[in-house]
């Protein structure tokens, strides 16, 4: 494996571990990009990548997101990030987990995890049997804590909302056309408020049944996972993995808006200005995703209850708004902008 010193994707993180256990088959990886706010907080990814390096260059980026995403939605976290490298056949165990906590518990509460990608409620459950320093355990009625999933749902709505506010001038989605990448939990949950709200809903997903599934609970149109983002369609929102936000697929959209909840969406820096040269009104991924983060955060911290979660969320829109003016009023692309906002509150400016 490709060691970070030199890669595209190595941003002077403070901490990059490589884990291994033989015994249980554990390979993972733990980046602590910075702790200037707080110990580093950010999920653990269960994922099985086609190369070892794709699996650095996933903890590198995801590690620096939540950076980025903590500082901008105002918590006391650093930002971190783990992956742990899954077989073809997706295998995995108890053990596995125990060992993943283990190394976890090793680095002192300078990274804490919780659920990403692959990993659910339950795996939290089993790494918590061999640290501490984890969140999105289960919760009673009312608490905080438990499946991040229904609060970056949430932020990811209401930062569609506002941006169909600043873009289109409309106060509700009521008659506008979603096009939907990914039919997992954070898109199910931003696709179920959109169609309360009366919008119409296209989804994709490389899953055809779970395509079919979220179209018949919102009496939506499946469409190819090819063709998604060649839809004309008010909104295109990505929910799936990053990188799909390229020179050719950029250049394909017949959207105004792009605002979705999967991380990475940019390929590259240039594709945020690309975006802006064509007029499109983005939501940076790392702003408008951060609903899960907040739950886990006020769940780990002990600072507050659900009302404090729905209250930091509904901060979202506030954010994006501020990146847009600032956007306006300086001609920078805005992810461009929230990268320097970001970098500033994590004293990288």
């Amino acid at each position: 494996m490709t060691t970070p010193w030199g890669l595209p994707d190595f941003d002077a993180h403070e901490e990059v571990h490589f884990v291994s256990d033989e015994k249980c088959g554990l390979k993972a990886i733990i980046a602590v990009h910075s702790t200037h706010l707080g110990p580093a907080a950010g999920g653990v990814r269960f994922w099985h990548y086609p190369k070892d390096d794709d699996a650095l260059t996933d903890a590198l980026r995801l590690s620096r997101g939540m950076s980025y995403k903590n500082a901008m939605a105002g918590l006391p976290l650093g930002g971190g990030k783990s992956v742990i490298l899954a077989d073809k056949d997706r295998t995995k165990t108890a053990d596995m987990l125990h060992a993943f906590g283990k190394a976890v518990a090793g680095l002192g509460g300078r990274y804490v995890t919780a659920e990403d990608v692959g990993v659910n409620v339950s795996d939290m459950v089993e790494i918590s049997r061999s640290t501490k320093f984890v969140a999105g355990l289960p919760n009673s009625a009312g608490d905080v804590g438990g499946d991040p999933g229904p609060h970056t749902s949430l932020g990811v709505f209401l930062g569609i909302k506002a941006a169909v506010k600043r873009a289109l001038g409309k106060d509700s989605l009521a008659g506008l056309h979603l096009a939907m990448q990914g039919a997992g939990s954070v898109a199910t949950g931003v696709a179920l408020h959109a169609c309360a709200e009366g919008a119409k809903l296209s989804i994709a997903d490389v899953d055809p049944n779970k395509a079919q599934k979220l179209a018949d609970a919102t009496s939506g149109k499946v469409v190819a996972a090819d063709e998604i983002l060649r839809l004309e369609a008010d909104v295109i929102s990505p929910n799936a993995l990053g990188a799909i936000l390229t020179e050719q697929s950029i250049a394909d959209l017949k959207t105004p808006i792009v605002a979705g909840g999967a991380n990475n969406q940019l390929a590259t820096p240039e594709d945020g200005e690309r975006l802006h040269a064509r007029g499109i009104l983005y939501a940076p991924d790392y702003v408008i995703n951060a609903g899960g983060i907040i739950n886990v955060c006020t769940e780990y911290l002990g600072d507050g209850d659900s009302s404090l979660v729905r209250a930091r969320i509904e901060g979202i829109p506030v954010r994006l708004e501020q990146i847009w003016a600032e956007s306006a009023a300086s001609g920078r692309d805005p992810a461009a902008v929230a990268d320097a906002m970001a970098q500033r509150l994590i004293g990288r400016a």
